[in-house]
């Protein structure tokens, strides 16, 4: 377990903003940031980040809370890896007890596979560097391509023994269960003995976007033609290969900050870019691009950069996955490379200045490097030419941003020396099909929202306002927010002066703020009427009577999960507001302006004005025509004395619920 001193360590250095950074590209707005959301497909930032307050809030899923709960969220991690990563990011010793075997047998499935993943991982690593087999075959593989001992050790780089079993049978001896190693594809369960997958090859770790290692990749040395030249994991509960992509982990910081990506389609691309000085560059892994593969990149950067090799089926590839780039609303570019050069071998002889200014210099707009491309192949002939154009225009078509595909079409025009209007109208009839779908279906749905308006108009009333649940909830909030803070708060009450006579007072007193709100709400005699709410503020009062100190972060950290949702929602609504931008459409949400004593003083009258209100509109329903009603009219009229008192301290003349 690990000790509660590192836990507390841990909250107290970790910065959310740094934390969520490392996956999701972050802008600033004003003191917060704002991006996409990583769990979800989005194309306008609904993800927030408030540093002040030490909590994220993904509007679009509903998520939320604190740096732990994100990394939960997003990368699947138990509460103690979400720690361990947290720890190993800011370099924290962490203090804890071995597990025993008690609680290694309940780690779930996917836990297990990860952990032997890893154990994986660095038996392959030892293998290589500290193994006579390892070092004449593997490790002098690699020092042939020109890697470093840094960058060995940077990705990991592995070794797999030439023996059948030689893995397995280590995995075995430490305890790890032939099941997990079958189902991560380490290992080929065989009824009279299991044997390794990847026996006899240089091993390349797959990691995600958090550094857990999914699977492997695995490239054979020998010349035998019956076995693949690159061999990697199967499909498994914690590796899907359209959904991975090689250096993700590596580059992700680097593509944030640099705000472009680099598409090459090898591991030794990747490995060889970062060892010139290049690190926004991840692979897919030699296989076609999909999705979900963009939309890992979408969530750091909005621009891809294609790498390929110059010979035909290199183009051929780049060409195929434009489209797709396109279709997520990316903005792409292409580089090639000359004939015979691929991003390793180029990267390797290549200074790094020189080879920055190459893929500057070279580096083109997708339009320019179609065209360019398959121009040669037209050449002379009108129809390949307009075959060309047709292309041309079908890949514009994918572009969503209506200004881009304008902006794409002139260029066209430009480079394929032909009228604008000719390529819009072949747009128009490329898209005309889908368009007219949606047309119909909007009027299919205008029409019934329409027939439901007429039909229901004089049968549904506006709904009202849950006024009791908007002060609860602002309660809550201010608990949230200022419980600890020490205000002077105004009381009234009655005394007898120096002649014997009962008169008003009015002096200010000093209260905590959490103190206050609960004093006044047991002097009532009132309970918050939402069950959650009241919990809530059940759990915020008992944490400040055994606290002397109150920190959000270290609240948030102990935190029940069932109250987690409500709380972050509560914590982010004034970043709702600046989200959805209500002052660009006129709307101007009202600022705090007011004292905190202000605040609480006001919230706690309004709630007691709301619960006397509905106390007198009781009273006036119990009143009958053939009942003695005396009791309850004079109850009414105490009542609306206390109503007006509430309206005079307001301030204001406050109109009925």
């Amino acid at each position: 377990m690990i000790s509660k001193a590192t836990i507390d360590t841990v909250f107290e250095t970790a910065r959310v903003e740094e934390v969520i950074g490392d996956f999701v590209h972050l802008k600033r707005a004003g003191s917060n940031f704002k991006g996409l959301s990583p769990f979800s497909d989005e194309r306008s930032p609904s993800f927030m980040v408030s540093p002040a307050k030490g909590i994220w809030k993904d509007f679009s899923s509903g998520k939320g809370g604190n740096s732990v709960a994100f990394l939960m969220e997003h990368s699947h991690f138990t509460y103690p890896e979400a720690i361990r990563y947290l720890a190993n990011k800011y370099n924290i010793e962490i203090e804890e007890t071995e597990q025993t075997d008690e609680e290694k047998a309940i780690t779930d499935v996917r836990e297990s596979m990860y952990l032997v993943s890893e154990f994986a991982k660095d038996y392959f690593h030892k293998t290589l560097l500290k193994t006579e087999e390892g070092k004449a075959i593997g490790y002098s593989y690699f020092k042939e391509r020109g890697f470093t001992a840094e960058t060995i050790e940077k990705f990991s780089l592995g070794y797999s023994p030439e023996a059948w079993d030689a893995f397995t049978k280590e995995a075995l001896g430490k305890g790890y269960k032939l099941e997990f190693l079958e189902s991560t594809g380490l290992t080929i369960a065989r009824e009279d003995r299991p044997f390794d997958r990847f026996k006899g090859r240089v091993m390349f770790p797959i990691q995600s976007m958090s550094g857990r290692i999914l699977g492997f990749g695995g490239r054979i040395l020998t010349n035998d033609k019956k076995a693949a030249k690159y061999l990697n994991s199967p499909e498994s509960d914690i590796y899907h290969k359209s959904k991975v992509l090689y250096g993700i982990f590596q580059a992700k910081q680097s593509i944030a900050k640099l705000n472009n990506c680099y598409l090459v389609e090898g591991y030794t691309d990747v490995i060889q870019f970062n060892q010139a000085g290049i690190e926004n560059v991840v692979s897919s892994s030699g296989t076609a691009l999909t999705p979900d593969q963009i939309r890992l990149i979408n969530r750091l950067t909005k621009n891809i950069t294609v790498l390929f090799d110059g010979d035909a089926a290199g183009l051929r590839a780049a060409i195929r996955g434009i489209d797709l780039i396109l279709e997520e609303g990316m903005n792409v570019k292409v580089c090639t490379f000359p004939d015979g050069e691929d991003p390793d071998s180029f990267a390797k002889k290549t200074p790094h200045d020189a080879l920055i200014a190459y893929l500057d210099e070279n580096a083109k707009d997708f339009i320019q490097f179609k065209a360019s491309t398959l121009m040669d192949e037209a050449k002379n002939d009108p129809i390949k030419k307009a075959d060309l154009i047709r292309d041309m225009v079908t890949s514009i078509s994918k572009i969503p941003d209506r200004i881009q595909r304008e902006v794409y079409i002139q260029e066209c025009s430009r480079i394929m020396d032909i009228s604008e209007q000719v390529l819009v109208s072949t747009l128009a009839q490329l898209s005309q099909k889908d368009v007219a779908e949606i047309e119909k279906k909007q009027k299919q749905d205008q029409g019934k929202k329409a027939f439901e308006v007429v039909k229901n108009e004089d049968q549904v009333e506006a709904q009202k306002v849950d006024i009791l649940y908007r002060l609860e909830r602002k309660i809550i909030e201010i608990l949230l927010l200022y419980g600890n803070k020490t205000e002077e708060f105004e009381d009234t009450f009655m005394k007898t002066n120096d002649d014997g006579e009962i008169v008003m007072v009015t002096e200010n007193r000093a209260f905590k703020v959490f103190q206050r709100i609960y004093l006044s709400l047991q002097e009532d005699e009132v309970e918050l009427a939402n069950p959650l709410f009241k919990d809530i503020f059940n759990d915020l009062i008992n944490y400040y009577l055994q606290n002397d100190k109150f920190s959000l972060e270290q609240y948030l950290m102990h935190l029940q999960p069932e109250f987690a949702q409500e709380v972050t929602d509560i914590l982010m609504e004034e970043e709702r507001l600046v989200m959805h931008n209500w002052e660009g459409q006129n709307i101007f949400p009202k600022s705090k302006n007011d004292t905190i004593a202000q605040n609480v003083s006001e919230t706690i009258l309004t709630l007691r004005w709301y619960l006397v209100g509905r106390i007198i509109e009781e009273l006036k329903g119990s009143i009958s025509a053939e009942a003695d009603n005396t009791e309850p009219m004079t109850m009414i009229q105490d009542y609306n004395g206390l109503t007006n008192a509430f309206s005079k301290k307001l301030g204001r003349v406050m109109s009925r619920f």
